[in-house]
């Protein structure tokens, strides 16, 4: 699948880009930040209890109904398709919690291969693997885990890491399918409103704050009949045969990308500088009038209009802005303003163009000193800064003859 695919099923947004769904999100958000500090207390104690009562059916009973005062509603289909005998679940992989959602319905033992060891492991409610002794001695484990009578049964992600959920399940890895002949595949899906239900490189614990925060997440989970190996079956050919029932299942497409396509796929995206447009890119930097982001607010426009207009003080607003929309460079601006003052017009204040009858008499003089400035417009900061300072100083010299002409005065008296 190519990169397209993989955006699909990662969410690398934490809120949509829906205005509605933002506007009722902030609405929200005053109640949601209440939830969160309530679930933090009653979170607490679900964990307590959790604790303190052995493993049973009304242990799970009990903190499956607290877990949903914390927002994290469980729903199963299927119930009596689990295999009592199957001693291997294989889920799809959606948030952080899938193994403690799984845990509440069934007994079951999840490994943790890496991150968290020792008491924030089993706090998880995952079951610690020394992985020192590398992947194939921890199959061996595991595999001896399974054959012995009287062990909960291992819930796996072959996945290997968590997507959306809505668009494809990565890979499957195979070494999983090598632990028994039978197992149980479970279809998980979970929904919830507002933001997305996880974002690559967040922890945990963020997660968990987020799951508080939304009124609610809700996981649906499916037992589907179990899949046994056939005679001569590969173990990745066993693996691709339970990932399609999955898939077909949940409604996803079965794709090739795996965890590492992933991680790649992340890196990729922390490095990448967003591409320019090349009007922007080529343009030299100077005098501070770069534009200095690619938005196109109102804000970053009005800023550099009026700074154009702090250097052309008599050209409107609006022609300033109009230029500005193609240009979107100040310093392109201001030369094009001033070699083709004609189009330009001065504020509406009694004075009509460049070409006015009033300003006749200096006119000439004026638009040969203002286009020789503009002429030479430089390709370097330093060129461009002494023609600008050319313009400046033209402009003042052109506003300064138009007020001695208008209040009649001497040129000895202006002084």
């Amino acid at each position: 699948m190519e990169t397209r695919g993989i955006e699909d099923m990662f969410d690398f947004r934490r809120f949509p880009k829906d205005a509605v769904i933002l506007l009722l999100l902030l609405i929200y958000f005053p109640v949601g930040i209440c939830l969160t500090l309530i679930r933090i207390f009653v979170g607490v104690h679900v964990f307590l209890v959790s604790c303190a009562l052995p493993e049973s059916f009304v242990r799970r009973f009990i903190v499956r109904i607290m877990c949903s005062v914390l927002g994290m509603h469980v729903r199963q289909r299927n119930p009596r398709s689990r295999d009592k005998n199957t001693k291997l679940f294989i889920c799809n992989h959606v948030t952080e919690f899938d193994h403690n959602i799984i845990n509440l319905l069934t007994a079951c033992n999840t490994p943790q291969f890496e991150g968290s060891t020792g008491f924030v492991c089993w706090a998880r409610g995952f079951m610690e693997v020394h992985s020192a002794s590398g992947h194939g001695a921890i199959g061996e484990s595991l595999q001896r885990y399974c054959a012995t009578e009287g062990t909960a049964p291992l819930l796996l992600f072959p996945e290997e890491d968590t997507t959306n959920g809505r668009a494809g399940l990565l890979k499957f890895s195979s070494w999983p399918f090598s632990l028994t002949e039978s197992i149980q595949p479970v279809a998980l899906r979970v929904s919830r409103p507002f933001i997305s239900l996880s974002t690559p490189e967040s922890s945990w614990l963020t997660e968990l704050l987020w799951t508080f925060f939304v009124p609610c997440t809700v996981y649906h989970v499916s037992w589907l009949p179990s899949v046994s190996r056939q005679e001569g079956e590969s173990t990745q050919e066993f693996a691709n045969k339970v990932q399609e029932v999955l898939a077909g299942e949940l409604g996803l497409v079965s794709t090739k990308i795996t965890k590492a396509d992933k991680a790649e796929h992340i890196k990729r995206k922390r490095h990448t500088v967003p591409q320019t447009p090349p009007n922007v890119t080529s343009r030299p930097i100077g005098l501070g009038f770069m534009v200095q982001s690619l938005g196109t607010d109102d804000h970053r426009l009005d800023k550099m209009a009026q700074q154009v207009k702090d250097v052309l003080p008599h050209v409107p607003l609006s022609v300033i802005k109009k230029d500005l929309a193609k240009t979107d460079c100040v310093d392109t601006t201001i030369t094009n303003l001033l070699e083709n003052k004609e189009e330009a017009g001065f504020e509406a204040t009694g004075t009509s163009t460049f070409g006015a009858s009033r300003t006749s008499s200096y006119s000439s003089g004026s638009a040969t000193t203002l286009k020789s400035a503009a002429k030479t417009f430089g390709k370097s900061p330093a060129d461009r800064h002494l023609s600008l300072q050319e313009r400046k100083e033209a402009l003042y010299n052109f506003a300064r003859r138009r007020y001695i002409e208008k209040h009649g005065l001497d040129h000895e008296d202006s002084h």
